[in-house]
């Protein structure tokens, strides 16, 4: 289940800690399952194991102290170029929240989440072809309209 991955590196902003964390929220769940009794979903059991596991990571996690601090370069973009990065990736998610909603979800699906054409049509409760009839028109609605957003 990928929202756990997601959830861990939300939380704690650190791909080998979330790995971590997925890892042994499953480990958790395949250690409960003979004495499994459904109060809620599984995916709902799982995102809760998985936050409650992230919580304890950063209870854990202590400043570390040294004399000397290394000089290194700060990776982060310069503040402008940060600001301006930040303005663009506005831009274009109000260009795709304002996409009719079953283009949005085709989009979402298929796009952000990582679902194939078959996975995101079943779940759409639509045809394959539907599909990707949704997704060519939503594609071309923000190529134009990010083609005239940057070139007015």
């Amino acid at each position: 289940m990928p929202v756990i991955y997601r959830i861990s590196f939300r939380v704690l902003r650190d791909k080998a800690e979330a790995e971590d964390i997925t890892q042994e929220t499953f480990l958790r769940a395949w250690k409960m399952l003979p004495d499994w009794e459904p109060r809620a979903k599984f995916s709902t059991w799982a995102c809760g194991v998985a936050l409650n596991l992230c919580r304890d990571r950063l209870r854990r996690k202590k400043a570390i102290l040294v004399d000397v601090l290394p000089e290194c370069a700060d990776p982060a973009p310069h503040p402008e170029a940060q600001l301006a990065m930040n303005q663009t990736v506005e831009r274009i998610a109000g260009h795709i929240a304002a996409l009719p909603p079953r283009q949005r979800e085709a989009l979402t699906l298929c796009a952000f989440e990582g679902l194939g054409n078959k996975e995101a049509a079943v779940a759409m409760s639509i045809s394959v072809h539907a599909l990707e009839g949704l997704l060519g028109r939503a594609r071309r609605s923000l190529k134009a309209v990010l083609q005239k957003d940057i070139m007015p």
